[in-house]
């Protein structure tokens, strides 16, 4: 049986003229990623709950780097658009845009503004910025006890609990969550302000609380 060499990075592999008919056929059995795109915002649409990236790999028998590909070219064409795309580690949901957040009340007849306290919002900005911490990490960084604080916190929906560590008391990890993203209209933690570097602090992660930044300007930055 006849085999025809193919080089791919310098490696010349050889195939049969029946395996180089299966791999075009693969090749032309792929979704085109406009169209896998607008199948995976299908599914995001009808889905009641965020969605594991695994799971849009599954329904769509596609591999998470095809995934991962459509959902950054649907994030392309939401730009503009009245939906995105909202991220959290490894799940995905679509939200309306935070431009059309007023429109949206006055036509619900909802008042959707959540009003935070300072201690609140500090204690926000320190999860948000060094996710996953637990409540002992809190605590230190602030210097004060933040159990009301994170039951306000995890009431509203902002935080959620973690898995639990394997130590002492088995303390758990806070994250944040898509309500969180979605009060303060980030479309995932990537689009969270930047916090000053140690050039620009001249100080080391020990001698301040979070990345060289005051707890003051990080929760500035959340406001």
């Amino acid at each position: 049986m006849q085999a025809t060499s193919v080089q791919t990075d310098r490696v010349v592999q050889y195939y049969t003229m029946e395996e180089m008919v299966d791999l075009a056929a693969g090749a032309s059995s792929r979704i085109p990623l406009g169209q896998l795109a607008g199948l995976v915002e299908s599914l995001l649409f009808v889905a009641p709950d965020p969605v594991q990236l695994t799971a849009l790999a599954d329904a769509l028998e596609e591999p998470l780097e095809r995934i991962e590909e459509a959902l950054a070219h649907l994030a392309d064409l939401q730009h503009d658009r009245g939906v995105q795309v909202q991220r959290a580690r490894d799940r995905v949901q679509l939200v309306s845009s935070p431009e059309a957040a007023p429109y949206i009340e006055r036509f619900l007849g909802l008042d959707l503004v959540v009003k935070l306290s300072p201690a609140a919002l500090e204690t926000l900005a320190i999860i948000a910025y060094r996710q996953p911490v637990t409540r002992a990490q809190i605590d230190e960084w602030r210097g004060v006890n933040s159990d009301g604080v994170l039951r306000t916190l995890l009431h509203r929906g902002l935080v959620e609990q973690g898995e639990r560590l394997e130590q002492a008391g088995r303390p758990f990890h806070y994250h944040t969550t898509f309500d969180f993203l979605q009060h303060f209209g980030l479309q995932s933690l990537d689009d969270l302000p930047p916090l000053m570097d140690d050039s620009e602090t001249n100080q080391t992660e020990e001698e301040t609380p979070v990345n060289g930044e005051p707890l003051e300007e990080i929760s500035e930055n959340l406001t």
